[in-house]
Parts: structure tokens; C-alpha cells; sequence
């Protein structure tokens, strides 16, 4: 039987540190599991492993995407299975890390079934939320899928174009795709899957949200990844964009705001994410092992 060790937790829990521990105790190789460290422009600011912990020990799907390419669950899913089909191969174990529960969800349980989205669809829906703006992209929706648009910022402009892409193409909501039975996941195959969550006291995770942002600004180089990023021209709607502090980054950099105002504000919305995700990995996944630092 094939083994598989996922470790799921909030942003600066520790995980990348026990996912390396592990590896070497397991004879592993390491995937990410996480939704921000998969575009390359984005290295220092979304705390990627570094290149000799990569050169040490082999990793997959970090640094793997442009910004301007969509990652869904369901394609980050389908090039996770491609790398631990490779990773199984060749003796080793795969140990899924991050903090985005949706890809350990759709790794673990499955999705529902969509059918494959018109490509001519597909390209009239992109091209026209980046002319008209993802607002009005997500009031079309909210007329076509009211359910799923009340789940959706008005700002988000990949999820709006899915949703519309497959309503129009398939000409049934995404909704009613969701409600479908699940397929796909690891949960239907002779896999041994351990299950795991990293947490810490909450009080101690803050502080080391705190301290790793300051770090990031003032001994890594983040102000200058920001640079580059916005030499790119990147639409602010790209997920890549809204990566922790970025927008915060930018707006400095732009005049907007001092710097001790966009460290404060980059603080604070990475504790509010640690806070989130702590509560959804709790919720979602109540029966996964507990792992405390």
C-alpha cells in the first residue's frame, strides 16, 4: 500500500521546519500544498523554502506557476497527483504541506465533476471581467448563480470567471456542480493517508506572524520582490496581488502609506488569516491528528 503524510496548519505554524524533519525521517519529498507559494514571483514574501533546504531535500510545485496563470483546487489537485504518482515511483514518500484546506480537500475527498469548460467560452468570460472590471463580471453572476456569488467578493475576479465559465458553457451552475457526489479524491484508492495539523497556543502564533513579516521587510528583501512584481503590470484582482502584504508593500511604495503603517497592516492581516485558517482546519478536518510546537 501506498503512503501519503499530509500536513495541513495556519501560515507561520512551523510547517515547512516539520515537513523537513519528516522527509528526512520517512524518506520523503516534499509538495505544496499551498496557494500562494506556487507562483514564482512570490519567494521571500510567502516564506518559501529556501534554495538550500530545495537543494537538500527534493520539493514540488513551489515557484511552479506565473501570477497570471489560475490555480483552482481542482488543477492544483491534478498536478499534485501527477508529482506523487512520480514521487511513489521511485520508493519515496509524498508529504503534502500548506495552509490552503481547499487542495487538502480536494486531494483527500474528491471534487464534483465538472465538465470541461468551452474554450471559446472560457476566453469571451476572462477577456471580458479584465475590459469590464470584476465587478460587473460578479453582478452577471449574481443573476446567473445567485448562491455562489454570495460567496464570492465582488473583487475576485478567477473565482467570478470560473463561476460564469460554467454556467454558460455547461449551462447549469457551479451550485448545482458542487451539490454532485465527489470523485477524484484519495479516500476511493488503496492509499494510506496520515492526516495531520500543526498548531500552536494563539498567542505564540501571532507573535510569530509578527516577527517573521519583520523579518521579511528588513533582512530578506521583500520591498524589492514587491518592486519586481509590480513591474509586471499584473492586474491588483490576481491572487498573486493579494498575497500577504503586497498590497500593503505596494501602497507604500506608491506614497501611500510609511512603512512602519504597511508592516503594521501586513501584521495584521497575516494574524487574521493564522486566525481563520486555525478555524477552518479545526472545523473541516476535527478528526485529523493534532501535531503541537
Amino acid at each position: 500500500m501506498q503512503k501519503i503524510i499530509l500536513l495541513g496548519g495556519p501560515t507561520a505554524s512551523g510547517k515547512s521546519s516539520l515537513a523537513l524533519k519528516w522527509a528526512d525521517e520517512h524518506d520523503g519529498e516534499i509538495v505544496n500544498g499551498d496557494s500562494m507559494q506556487i507562483y514564482r514571483e512570490l519567494d521571500i514574501i510567502t516564506a518559501c523554502p529556501t534554495a538550500q533546504e530545495m537543494e537538500n531535500t527534493p520539493h514540488h510545485l513551489y515557484r511552479h506557476l506565473k501570477g497570471d496563470d489560475p490555480c483552482s483546487a481542482e488543477s492544483w489537485r491534478d498536478m499534485a497527483r501527477v508529482v506523487i504518482d512520480d514521487v511513489w515511483s521511485r520508493g519515496k514518500t509524498p508529504i503534502i504541506v500548506g495552509g490552503t484546506g481547499l487542495y487538502f480537500k480536494a486531494l483527500v475527498y474528491g471534487l464534483s465533476k465538472i465538465p470541461e469548460i468551452d474554450e471559446t467560452i472560457r476566453s469571451d468570460v476572462r477577456k471580458d471581467v479584465k475590459e469590464n472590471g470584476p465587478e460587473q463580471a460578479h453582478d452577471k453572476l449574481a443573476a446567473l448563480d445567485p448562491e455562489i456569488a454570495g460567496r464570492i467578493a465582488p473583487g475576485d475576479s478567477q473565482r467570478i470567471s470560473r463561476a460564469l465559465e460554467v454556467v454558460k458553457s455547461t449551462g447549469k451552475t457551479l451550485s448545482y456542480w458542487q451539490s454532485q457526489p465527489l470523485s477524484g479524491g484519495l479516500i476511493d484508492e488503496d492509499v494510506d493517508v496520515s492526516k495531520h495539523i500543526l498548531l500552536r497556543e494563539r498567542a505564540e502564533l501571532y507573535q510569530r506572524c509578527n516577527d517573521r513579516f519583520e523579518k521579511m521587510i528588513h533582512n530578506e528583501g521583500a520591498i524589492a520582490e514587491a518592486q519586481d512584481l509590480m513591474a509586471l503590470n499584473y492586474p491588483a484582482s490576481l491572487p498573486v496581488m493579494k498575497s500577504l502584504g503586497v498590497p500593503q508593500i505596494i501602497e507604500y511604495l506608491e506614497g501611500n502609506l510609511s512603512l512602519e503603517e504597511a508592516i503594521t497592516l501586513s501584521q495584521t492581516a497575516t494574524r487574521q488569516l493564522a486566525k481563520r485558517q486555525m478555524t477552518w482546519f479545526r472545523n473541516q478536518f476535527s478528526y485529523w491528528k493534532i501535531e503541537e510546537l
